[in-house]
């Protein structure tokens, strides 16, 4: 073989085995994301329908169209959100809720970690 055969060979190897991790992560492990929601969410945000803390009830979000938990008092900039809470908007969202969706009441940082990020939206898509 030649060392450009090899060199291609490793590159695809190398690429595959980065698409292969990154597509488990991007799944997420709902018990991970309990953990994480627990420890770094629920002090704001129930898991239950019907309760609302600092934050709305979390319960059945994914999919939800924004601002619509009876009894509580959204900000005008969540209001004005339209894009339903898919993963991918969760994702957006949670790694960095005041630059995503500026003027929301929200003061949490984000999760800055991806795996975090889907950790937790696996565990938030068992909420139904």
């Amino acid at each position: 073989m030649t060392d450009r055969l090899i060199f291609v060979l490793m590159l695809a190897l190398a690429t595959s085995s980065l698409a292969t991790s990154s597509a488990s992560a991007a799944e997420g492990d709902p018990a991970r994301g309990k953990a994480v929601f627990q420890r770094t969410c629920e002090n704001c945000h129930a898991a239950v329908i019907g309760v609302n803390k600092v934050g709305p009830s979390l319960w059945n979000v994914i999919d939800r169209k924004p601002a619509i938990v009876p009894d509580f008092a959204y900000s005008d900039a969540m209001k004005a959100n339209k894009q339903a809470w898919t993963p991918t908007t969760l994702d957006a969202y949670l790694a960095d809720p005041r630059g995503d969706v500026h003027g929301v009441k929200m003061f949490f940082k984000g999760l800055p970690n991806p795996a975090d990020r889907a950790n937790v939206i696996a565990y938030l898509q068992t909420l139904r």
